[in-house]
């Protein structure tokens, strides 16, 4: 069925009794705020996703694992539906266009904090109300959210220890209370099954990816203090991507967090002072937090940016985190941090360029936590690393890959005369990059 068609039959399928609720980066429908509220307040409740070709348009690798991610989320969400005698609405196109196709009673949504989706939601919200209809958002992913956990003078925080201690003091059980979703199902809308497209039919390829499971490993987050840092082993919940695209609920994750971990929970807490510093200040997008960082004077040598991209620096413990990436749109945490410091220190390349190549790659890309990290290993960002700590890759491998576990597996030509020679020296590019940090800071 091609896209005018589809959108065709669903104009005359939503009438004015029927409200839609619009999944974007909540897609599940067990515990979903603005689902939850859709099926309670409304009959007649039609569940939609829309393939945005504002986004899609911007990717230029049609194999994109995140599209096949979100589509094979869009499939399980569609048979859980057709179970219930309902559908899942799926189309592709410009949001703005097609909610102007559409007359729905209701719009229902979750909250989406990145600058395009803000402005994206207005424009939605004022073509809706100009028609008659109602838009109503909800905080769906994470616990606390723009303005809600500040400092005794009402202002943002910009250090993360204090956010978290603030964080800790406010969280009550009803913070994270689950959403009860499935007593409502009698309110979803009565449909035949609805075609869903296939990838080509957006214009996106089968990537033959396989994706983290969605369950949560308890025996692995009960241990997470002790092997978060050791990329060889198994000792992260691979849980990200899932939080990203909502497949888990930020809230059953917190619930385990606070009987399981508290290491863990920290790390969710990070998640959320990122997205926090970018609701707050919107130009880090793409701006340094310090403006005095906008000041360094970057090498950007584009063949050494090739080579860190690829995974051919000579420097080991870099070259199995990038070809990670590159082969499986995942990179272990510890390692992020050591090949975002090797870009920007060892190589002195603007950490935009490192950020935006992993926006490209990574199958848990965030804007929030993406920019937030790069600015922390750069030094530029809000309550970063100093700009006077340069990783060392040999003393990170032997502190937390000592034998070689992963350095192996992702660069199998290691220890052979095959590997490539370092393409710099570590103590003249600290040198040089404490120089130039010098010089730009005053």
């Amino acid at each position: 069925m091609t896209k005018e068609s589809l959108l065709d039959r669903a104009s005359k399928l939503i009438d004015r009794n029927t409200t839609l609720f619009w999944f974007r980066r909540d897609l599940r429908l067990h515990d979903n705020a603005g689902l939850y509220h859709a099926l309670k307040e409304n009959k007649d409740v039609l569940c939609l996703f829309i393939f945005d070709t504002t986004i899609l348009d911007r990717l230029e690798d049609k194999k994109d694992k995140r599209v096949e991610f979100i589509h094979e989320s869009l499939a399980l969400i569609q048979q859980q539906l057709i179970a219930q005698g309902s559908s899942l609405l799926v189309l592709h196109g410009n949001p703005v266009e097609i909610y102007k196709a559409l007359q729905p009673k209701a719009v229902y949504t979750n909250h989406d904090y990145e600058p395009y989706a803000k402005t994206r939601d207005e424009n939605v919200k004022q073509i809706l109300e100009s028609n008659g209809a109602s838009f109503h958002t909800f905080k769906d992913q994470v616990i606390f959210e723009k303005d809600e956990v500040l400092k005794d003078d009402s202002k943002p925080y910009t250090v993360f220890t204090p956010y978290s201690k603030k964080w800790k003091a406010l969280l009550t059980n009803k913070n994270y209370q689950s959403y009860a979703n499935e007593d409502h199902f009698n309110s979803l809308k009565k449909t035949e099954p609805l075609p869903l497209p296939s990838l080509n039919d957006i214009g996106f390829e089968s990537t033959g990816a396989s994706f983290p499971d969605r369950k949560i490993k308890l025996s692995i987050i009960e241990k997470y203090d002790q092997l978060r840092n050791f990329p060889g082993v198994e000792g992260t919940s691979r849980l990200s991507v899932h939080l990203r695209f909502g497949t888990v609920s930020i809230r059953q994750l917190v619930t385990v967090a606070l009987k399981k971990n508290e290491v863990w929970l920290n790390e969710l807490i990070w998640r959320e002072f990122y997205h926090m510093i970018l609701w707050h200040f919107p130009q880090v997008v793409t701006q340094s937090f310090k403006p005095a960082y906008d000041a360094i004077e970057w090498r950007n040598n584009e063949k050494e940016f090739k080579a860190w991209c690829e995974g051919n620096t000579g420097y080991p413990i870099v070259d199995a985190g990038m070809r990670e990436l590159n082969a499986t749109g995942y990179m272990h945490n510890r390692v992020r941090m050591i090949v975002a410091s090797f870009l920007t220190k060892h190589l002195l390349i603007d950490w935009r360029w490192g950020e935006a190549y992993f926006a490209q790659k990574l199958l848990d890309f965030d804007l929030a936590a993406n920019n937030g990290g790069w600015q922390w290993a750069a030094g530029s960002g809000c309550d970063a690393a100093p700009y006077f700590r340069v990783f060392n890759p040999q003393l990170q491998t032997e502190k937390f890959d000592h034998d070689f576990v992963y350095i192996k597996r992702w660069v199998p030509e290691f220890q052979t005369p095959a590997y490539a020679k370092p393409i710099v020296d570590h103590t003249l590019a600290r040198d040089r990059v404490l120089q130039a940090y010098k010089v730009a800071l005053g």
